[in-house]
């Protein structure tokens, strides 16, 4: 095939994959196929495409292949920015890897079993991510306070406006604590900590002064604003992929004036593989755990 026809056909290929991809997206199937198999896919089809000669010409020309279908998602709507930032991790390493493999197994190479087995990958990606159950996480952090647990406590169940964050993160889009609010007391009151997106709406379930809050979370607002070059992006992910489930706050007195105060968060999320994004929703929780605590830290040593 020549040059010409072998771009011509190496660029109506990626089209079919981003298309395949797109409706992934809009179907709000975030798995395995998404975000393991097709980076491997684009990653075969642009070693192919370029004729590569060595594996690390392969590898580099299947890594370039996903960030290219990277920028055209973002380009046309599908995703924004920080999504876009927060995968390249997994799918460039896999674009590379799938450079590597059309160089090693190039198609007159391939045995029957295995290029049947190649075929049959999808269907069983698809597969998995449409039944397989999301795992639940916990994220816990802790803060030492100079202050006894009762004014500590105080300041958990209800505190005023926190100041607007300078972390890059936050100004970034990723959601963040503004405020909390309760109403009524003991267990059945409902607690409403508000963040830039929206409030989490928590009714207790523990209420066991001064050293337990324990709730469920009901509600949820969206994890984040995406950037993107266009008005508004609202992809799947936004709403019911990352789920706050349950929380808490202990108290444990370390001395008349000193109280160790931990918050808990047990969430789960619809991302595949699992262990890579927790990475990500780890870590953004427990950054929002410390602006709230680190908010009761001072308001109780201020007091």
């Amino acid at each position: 095939m020549s040059g010409y026809r072998r771009w011509l056909a190496g660029v109506l290929m990626a089209g079919l994959l981003l298309g395949g991809g797109a409706l992934l997206l809009r179907g709000g199937i975030y798995g395995l196929t998404l975000f393991i198999l097709l980076p491997i896919i684009l990653g075969g089809a642009g070693a192919w495409c370029v004729r590569a000669q060595t594996a690390g010409s392969a590898a580099s020309a299947g890594g370039f292949a996903v960030m290219m279908a990277s920028v055209a998602w973002l380009a046309l709507g599908q995703e924004g920015v920080i999504c876009i930032v927060m995968s390249l991790p997994l799918s460039s390493p896999l674009g590379c890897l799938g450079g590597w493999i059309f160089y090693r197994f190039q198609l007159g190479r391939l045995q029957p079993g295995s290029a049947a087995m190649l075929l049959l990958l999808p269907f069983g990606a698809l597969g998995w991510d449409v039944n397989a159950k999301p795992p639940v996480f916990e994220v816990r952090s802790a803060i030492e306070i100079a202050a006894p647990v009762e004014r500590v406590w105080k300041n958990v169940v209800t505190f005023s406006e926190l100041p607007e964050p300078r972390e890059w993160y936050f100004k970034a889009g990723l959601a963040y604590p503004k405020r909390a609010r309760i109403e009524g007391s003991g267990p059945g009151a409902v607690r409403y900590c508000e963040f830039s997106t929206g409030p989490f709406v928590e009714p207790i379930e523990v209420w066991n002064e001064p050293s337990l809050l324990r709730f469920r979370v009901t509600e949820n607002p969206p994890p984040m604003h995406e950037w993107s070059p266009y008005a508004q992006v609202l992809p799947k992910h936004l709403r019911g992929y990352l789920v706050s489930k349950e929380g808490q706050f202990r108290l444990t007195p370390l001395g008349p004036n000193r109280t160790l105060l931990e918050g808990t968060t047990w969430y789960r999320h619809g991302l595949w593989p699992a262990q890579y994004w927790r990475l990500w929703s780890d870590a953004i929780i427990h950054r929002i755990h410390l602006r709230v605590l680190t908010h009761i830290k001072t308001l109780s040593e201020a007091t």
